[in-house]
């Protein structure tokens, strides 16, 4: 009985992985597009120099939005009418306190976030913070609109999930950034990473970046 138990369930096994070998790739087209762009309506000038850098003029409102064109995935991803696509944004530019902004080396889309630990330091004027340091006085806010709260796990196997702002099954995403006033002058990094099938099978990640100037 135990032996008859032993070879169902290695072939239960070998049959779900010989399963997912045979799903098609992904995409319809064989190769997973995404087309991102800075949408122009709420700026006074947006334009692209010659070193890549997106130069953003403030416009009014004190957001701008990036929409993304996604490529169709398989019918195999598409349950009930929903694509199993998932989209992550994230930025390394912060605000603080009566609009105090500040820049790390965050991009958790890449499984990096300031070491691993948000403990690195973080110089603000003469003074020096960690990011948890600063969830105590009042929640950091990233532009792509999410915070750091006092209260967050720093060290939880699901932090991740908890950084950067999603936008599931949808093949245009479309997603709102801040932009005040008193921005002008800095520099900013967004980062999007977008999943072609969230769930088990064949996937495919693609990473888009932007660097902009605020003017």
């Amino acid at each position: 009985m135990k032996k008859w138990f032993l070879y169902s369930l290695v072939g239960f096994l070998l049959s779900c992985s010989g399963e997912d070998a045979t799903k098609p790739y992904p995409c319809i087209d064989g190769n997973c597009d995404v087309n991102f762009y800075i949408d122009p309506s709420t700026l006074s000038d947006l334009y692209q120099d010659n070193n890549g850098y997106w130069h953003l003029e403030h416009g009014g409102p004190n957001y701008f939005n990036i929409i993304g064109e996604l490529d169709e995935l398989n019918k195999d991803y598409v349950v009930n009418g929903v694509p199993l696509i998932e989209v992550t944004y994230d930025s390394d530019y912060w605000v603080w306190i009566d609009g105090l902004t500040f820049t790390v080396p965050l991009y958790n889309v890449l499984g990096y976030f300031t070491g691993g630990g948000y403990v690195n330091p973080i110089p603000v004027g003469n003074l020096t913070y960690t990011i948890e340091d600063m969830a105590d006085i009042h929640p950091p806010l990233n532009i792509v609109g999410y915070q750091i709260n006092k209260h967050q796990c720093m060290d939880c196997p699901y932090s991740p999930t908890l950084i950067g702002v999603y936008s599931k099954y949808n093949y245009r995403p479309r997603q709102q950034v801040f932009f005040d006033s008193q921005m002008k002058g800095d520099t900013a990094k967004v980062l999007i990473k977008t999943v072609f099938n969230s769930d088990f099978g064949p996937s495919e990640e693609v990473t888009t970046q932007f660097d902009i100037i605020f003017e």
